[in-house]
């Protein structure tokens, strides 16, 4: 699976499949961003950290130039390393931030839903900390971060207004509103957290910037076995190129046997 040579913070963003720019990958994590064309509508998927929200922005003068909005922004979940610019950008170009109807309360600062989806760093660290902080202070840094007033449920029918070419399916498991977003006709996935390419769950995995399909991070994932059901359904999907959210994108020939390959050693099953 040819793959994305190393690349920095100030690369330009690279056109992966026809219409597909990668923003990417960057930090420590990797993390990436999308521009996605169709026709004349674009749109942006996922929105990094807080921080990265002028990065993004050049970035996507570099490809559609300042004359037009993108008609969303699409967010595979709402964690902050995806989710982190999208606030920013939506009240700059004056559009919404669409993402399953299941991510909507912790999108809005809801802190019962954060507790109720929590995963294991969210039980360990995050939650304790929040607690002990105390609930105005815990309040005004749940509003600081809130989507609300520029959040939208995507279609349950899975199509994307202004992107007739391109749906999404659910992959929860990582969160439970995850989801990816899909080109049909030509089979290209951004797969979010669903499904990377960087070795997330090896220690040097991270440190080292080890290349390589993995399943999401453990230690920020819901239900560990939904994420593995997600796996199988985007290997399904026969994809042609995996946009993750971490790790350089893959694409070729071997794509779909390599998917279909890492989705089947996993385990356990959701039942």
């Amino acid at each position: 699976m040819p793959q994305a040579a190393g690349r920095t913070a100030d690369d330009p963003p690279v056109e992966i499949a026809s219409g597909v720019f990668c923003v990417g990958p960057h930090g420590r994590t990797q993390t990436n961003v999308y521009i996605v064309r169709d026709g004349p509508s674009w749109a942006l998927v996922d929105a990094g950290w807080s921080g990265d929200t002028d990065r993004i922005r050049a970035a996507v003068r570099s490809v559609v130039g300042s004359a037009t909005a993108p008609v969303a922004i699409l967010v595979t979940h709402v964690h902050p390393d995806h989710s982190g610019s999208a606030k920013a950008l939506a009240s700059l170009w004056g559009c919404p931030v669409l993402v399953h109807d299941a991510e909507l309360p912790i999108a809005s600062g809801d802190f019962d839903a954060m507790a109720r989806y929590a995963g294991p760093l969210d039980r360990w660290v995050i939650l304790p900390t929040m607690r002990a902080i105390g609930r105005r202070r815990r309040e005004t840094i749940l509003a600081r971060g809130s989507l609300a007033g520029v959040i939208d449920p995507l279609d349950p029918d899975g199509s994307i207004p202004g992107l007739p070419s391109w749906g999404w399916v659910g992959t929860p498991g990582h969160t439970p509103g995850h989801v990816a977003f899909v080109r049909p006709d030509d089979r290209v996935v951004i797969t979010g957290d669903a499904l990377v390419t960087l070795r997330v769950n090896e220690l040097g995995g991270i440190l080292r910037g080890r290349q390589g399909l993995s399943a999401p991070p453990r230690y920020t994932t819901w239900d560990a076995a939904l994420a593995v059901d997600s796996v199988a359904a985007i290997a399904d999907l026969e994809p042609t190129v995996i946009a993750a959210g971490h790790g350089r994108p893959i694409a070729g020939p071997g794509t779909a046997a390599a998917v279909r390959a890492f989705a089947a050693g996993l385990t356990p099953r959701a039942t």
